[in-house]
C-alpha cells in the first residue's frame, strides 16, 4: 500500500541537527524499536556492517566525563582512524562550512576569535548536548567504502525514524577524534573502528540554539535531467 507522502516527507525535513535536549528519558523498548527500524537500511548483499553501543544512565555519564577531561586538558590525541573533511576546504563547501558555524555562534553570542567559548560549546558534543540516550556507532575496520556507503543510510534510518516517534537527533563526528578514549571506556574490540557519535531525546524547544535552520540547495543545483529520445 502507497504510503502518506507526507507524513514521510516531514519525517525526513524535519530531521535537525539539535544541541540541546530535555533530561526526560527515552525508553530502551523505543530506542530498540528504532534500532530495528533502522535496520532495513539496505547494505551490499545484506552484509549489515553498522554495531552500535547504547548509553544512558551512568554508563552515559562515564563515557562523557573520560571524553571531556581529555578535551579539556589538551593533551594530544591519536591520529585520527579515519579522515571525514578534506586536508584543505574548497568551494562550495568552505562557504557552506562557514555559514552553518557562524550562524550557530551568532545565535549563542559567541564572537568570532573567542576561543574559550568556542571550546566549551565544542565540548558540549561529548555530552551528547545533555539527551538521555547517547549512541557510538562502529565498523570494522577491513571493510571498505561501500559498507560505510551502507552505514550512513542506517544513521539516516534512524533519525528519521526518531522524527517519527517526536524525538530528535544529533549524530556527532566529533567522538572520532576520541577514539582512543571511547576505545578503553567501552571496552571495544581491536577491529572496532569508531564512525561517530549520536545524541537521541527530546529537544529542548526553548534552547536558542535548536532554532538554527540550515538551508539546502534546490535539486535543480545539484541534479542533471536527461531527457534523450
Amino acid at each position: 500500500m502507497p504510503l502518506e507522502p507526507n507524513a514521510v516527507d516531514e519525517a525526513i525535513t524535519s530531521r535537525r541537527s539539535l544541541r540541546r535536549f530535555r533530561p526526560d528519558p527515552v525508553p530502551r523498548e523505543v530506542v530498540e524499536h528504532l534500532l530495528d527500524v533502522a535496520a532495513r537500511a539496505p547494505s551490499g548483499t545484506n552484509m549489515q556492517p553498522w554495531r552500535v553501543h547504547v548509553l544512558t544512565g551512568a554508563a552515559r555519564e562515564r563515557l562523557s566525563a573520560a571524553v571531556l577531561a581529555a578535551f579539556d586538558s589538551g593533551a594530544p590525541q591519536p591520529p585520527h582512524e579515519y579522515r571525514y573533511y578534506p586536508p584543505q576546504f574548497f568551494e562550495p563547501y568552505l562557504s557552506r562550512r562557514r555559514t552553518v558555524g557562524f550562524g550557530l555562534y551568532n545565535l549563542l553570542g559567541i564572537a568570532r576569535g573567542d576561543a574559550a567559548a568556542m571550546h566549551r560549546q565544542h565540548g558540549r558534543n561529548f555530552v551528547f548536548f545533555d539527551a538521555p540516550v547517547g549512541m557510538i556507532f562502529t565498523i570494522d575496520r577491513r571493510l571498505e567504502i561501500g559498507s560505510w556507503l551502507d552505514y550512513g543510510m542506517f544513521l539516516q534510518n534512524i533519525m528519521v525514524a526518531a522524527r517519527g516517534r517526536g524525538l530528535d537527533t544529533c549524530p556527532q563526528a566529533a567522538f572520532t577524534g576520541f577514539h582512543a578514549v571511547v576505545r578503553a571506556e567501552l571496552g571495544l574490540a581491536d577491529e572496532e573502528l569508531v564512525v561517530c557519535g549520536m545524541a537521541l531525546g527530546y529537544a529542548d524547544a526553548g534552547a536558542v540554539e535548536n532554532t538554527l535552520v540550515t538551508e539546502r540547495e534546490p535539486a535543480r543545483a545539484f541534479a542533471t535531467f536527461r531527457d534523450e529520445a
